[in-house]
């Protein structure tokens, strides 16, 4: 009876694919076989030197940095997180947050991690758009890595206008952006790494590890969903 009341109910409201909007079959979620089978997967996490690792020499030291996928203009990608940042689509970030943390798990580069820290919204940001897009991927990967995710110790302190239709040159010149650590001493001495949606240029991740490294003998990393070349 629950098979014949599933299968009517999919009948008439069938689940759509999040970035085709095609009907899905029975075993798949959030994204049809064939969207999954054309992301394009960037495999950075086994890659020492990767091309964010490379950008970030001579700005902050990083130990370690990847990202899940390729994002580009009007791609797969960006339909994906579109969904997830500006309709609410949050099974996406945990999605992207397992798939990731099962690749950092095989990596023997992300062992040490102690801590998972997002990219803060401003409050008014936050409580205009009522979550963080970044939460449930960063909850995801602190259950894989079975390491805690604080979401209150880096905290926004000035926020900049919205930098979607900036072109790449503007966004690098974007100095509005300041953060804060709400506690300086759980950090010390710790791996922790840094988690976001989408790297452009850096400077945002670039001003989040300025303020982190004012705790003393922290080590970083960074990890996000998805890496704009």
């Amino acid at each position: 009876m629950i098979n014949l009341a599933e299968n009517t109910f999919n009948l008439f409201y069938p689940k759509l694919c999040l970035t085709c909007e095609k009907s899905m079959v029975k075993n798949e979620n959030i994204l049809c076989i064939s969207c999954r089978n054309d992301l394009p997967l960037t495999n950075y996490s086994e890659w020492k030197g990767n091309n964010i690792e490379t950008s970030f020499y001579g700005r902050i030291p990083v130990e370690y940095a990847t990202s899940l996928l390729f994002y580009s203009k009007k791609g797969l990608v960006q339909r994906l997180i579109y969904q997830l940042k500006y309709k609410n689509q949050q099974q996406i970030g945990s999605f992207l947050g397992n798939w990731l943390g099962e690749e950092l798990l095989l990596s023997k580069r992300f062992g040490s991690i102690e801590y998972i820290i997002p990219v803060p919204l401003h409050a008014n940001k936050l409580k205009q758009r009522g979550y963080n897009q970044v939460t449930t991927f960063g909850n995801s990967l602190s259950k894989c890595l079975k390491v805690p995710f604080l979401e209150d110790v880096l905290i926004r302190v000035s926020t900049s206008k919205t930098q979607t239709k900036k072109n790449r040159f503007e966004r690098s010149k974007n100095v509005d952006e300041k953060f804060d650590l709400s506690n300086k001493k759980i950090l010390q001495d710790k791996h922790v790494l840094l988690i976001d949606d989408i790297i452009t240029t850096g400077a945002t991740l670039e001003a989040c590890c300025v303020q982190l490294l004012q705790s003393e003998n922290i080590k970083i990393s960074i990890a996000t969903m998805a890496y704009t070349l």
